[in-house]
C-alpha cells in the first residue's frame, strides 16, 4: 500500500489529508487517472511529489508499497 497525501484545496475537495492505495503494478499516470475519476481533480492545477521528489503527472514510474505520493496545489511565493 502506498500513501497518497493531499494538501490545500485538493485536501478540501477529497475531504481527507491522506489515504492508502493498493499500487501493485500501478504507474503514477494510472494512479492519477483513478484519483481524477474518484475525486474529479481535473479542475485543479496539481504538482506531484513521489517520496518528496517532484515528478511529472503523466510519469510512467511504477509505484511501490511504502511509497508516498503527494498531490500539491500551486505554490504562492513572496
Amino acid at each position: 500500500m502506498a500513501v497518497i497525501k493531499y494538501y490545500g484545496a485538493i485536501a478540501e475537495e477529497t475531504k481527507c489529508s491522506e489515504e492508502q492505495m493498493a499500487v501493485s503494478d500501478l504507474k503514477i499516470s494510472d494512479c492519477m487517472a483513478l484519483l481524477n475519476k474518484k475525486y474529479n481533480l481535473n479542475a485543479f492545477e496539481v504538482s506531484i511529489a513521489l517520496n518528496q521528489n517532484l515528478v511529472e503527472i503523466d510519469s510512467t514510474i511504477k509505484l511501490n508499497d511504502s511509497d508516498e505520493l503527494a498531490l500539491l496545489p500551486p505554490f504562492a511565493g513572496g
